[in-house]
């Protein structure tokens, strides 16, 4: 029996973003951002008996689809996605046929109150998708210095007040150290006016949560193995939330390059092992009503040459 994925995460763009794998019956398909198995249900669902589904979740609180007998075959990795490549090869796979991604942060990581993912409740500041990992949001904001956190802040949350906010941060933690959501909240919030401090400490927390998890590096590295590993005509389809991400996206598609610089041949011709497949997708209307998370979601697909 699979799961029901609704009860962890509301899968965002479903029908689309599957739709986008082009799914082939016996192929080879990798989901790796697997959450509750809401995607990886709707792949599997269109797969064959010869065909194989990876599921990818660092998380320990991800549910592994149990799949019907006689159906695909389906293999659940605990480990992050940057690792695409050598559990790959592990698992003997020279080629995939598609690969799908959702990614940002899931309904479950923000409704548990002690994951710290959230500001909608006072708890301590942790915001690690694997909790096996040492770093937590706590230890960057008392221990990174103010420059460190300035960046940070800049870079991932894309903050203008960047610099006074790292500076309010470590004069608060000299009076006492910084231990939960509800105390950096109280800190960066006087810093916005009150119409924008909701959106603006969503930043912060933004911030903190890519670089506690490392978010950026990882996509790059999984992104530039998906690219590798797409046999010609398979397919990569991407959901992405914020600017960071798809800027990210849109460079490997465009350029091949996660940094967008063009790589030409000897005729000047863009160098891209990918090339897009339609528009990016955004949700309905209807989509964002049901589920307000979809609100910032936007989909790119792109095909291996």
């Amino acid at each position: 029996m699979i799961p029901n994925a609704d009860i962890y995460h509301v899968p965002v763009l479903l029908q689309e973003s599957v739709d986008g794998l082009d799914i082939q019956p016996d192929g080879v398909y990798v989901d790796v951002t697997y959450g509750g198995g809401g995607h990886s249900r709707e792949i599997y669902r269109r797969l064959g008996p010869g065909g194989r589904l990876f599921g990818f979740d660092q998380d320990e609180d991800a549910i592994p689809i149990t799949p019907p007998e006689g159906g695909a075959d389906f293999t659940f990795v605990r480990s992050n996605f940057r690792y695409l490549k050598q559990w790959m090869r592990y698992h003997d796979v020279e080629y995939i046929d598609g690969l799908l991604a959702d990614l940002g942060v899931s309904s479950h990581h923000f409704d548990v109150a002690d994951r710290g993912f959230s500001f909608r409740f006072d708890a301590p500041l942790d915001m690690r998708m694997n909790r096996r990992a040492t770093l937590t949001a706590a230890q960057v904001v008392n221990t990174y210095d103010e420059q460190q956190l300035a960046d940070v802040l800049y870079l991932y949350g894309e903050l203008r007040q960047a610099r006074q906010l790292a500076a309010a941060l470590v004069k608060a933690r000299q009076q006492q150290p910084i231990a939960t959501t509800g105390q950096l909240q109280d800190i960066v919030g006087r810093l916005f006016p009150r119409e924008r401090e909701k959106k603006e400490v969503t930043k912060v927390f933004q911030a903190l949560r890519i670089e506690v998890n490392h978010e950026m590096q990882a996509l790059a590295q999984m992104l530039t193995a998906a690219a590798g590993l797409l046999r010609p005509g398979g397919r990569l389809s991407v959901i992405t939330y914020h600017s960071l991400e798809d800027r990210m996206v849109k460079n490997i598609i465009r350029t091949g390059s996660i940094d967008g610089r063009q790589q030409q041949d000897f005729f000047g011709r863009i160098n891209s092992p990918l090339i897009a497949v339609g528009k990016p997708i955004e949700p309905s209307e209807a989509e964002i009503q049901a589920n307000p998370r979809s609100r910032s979601a936007k989909l790119r697909v792109a095909e291996k040459i």
